[in-house]
C-alpha cells in the first residue's frame, strides 16, 4: 500500500491520456536505478536518493530518456 501512494504521487498522465513514468524511465529501469543507488549509498534514506534522481531530471530538462541507467547513476551519485 505505502509504495502504492508513492508511485502514484510521482506518476502522471499527459494530454493524450498516455501514463507518462516519473522520471521518464519505465517503473521497472526507476526500481533497479533506486536499488542500485541505495546499494551505492547505504547511509541515505529512499527520499534522498528520489530528490537527487529528480535534480538529475531537471538538469536534462525534465526527462531522463536517452541517458542508460548508469549514465543516471553516475550523475545522480556526483549530487548525493
Amino acid at each position: 500500500e505505502n509504495s502504492l501512494q508513492k508511485t502514484s504521487t510521482c506518476s502522471s498522465v499527459n494530454q493524450s491520456g498516455i501514463f507518462v513514468s516519473p522520471y521518464g524511465l519505465n517503473l521497472s529501469s526507476f526500481t533497479k536505478l533506486i536499488k542500485r543507488l541505495q546499494a551505492r549509498h547505504p547511509g541515505l534514506s529512499r527520499e534522498e536518493i528520489v530528490e537527487a534522481v529528480q535534480e538529475v531530471r531537471k538538469i536534462h530538462k525534465g526527462v531522463l530518456n536517452g541517458l542508460t541507467i548508469s549514465a543516471i547513476e553516475e550523475e545522480t551519485s556526483a549530487i548525493l
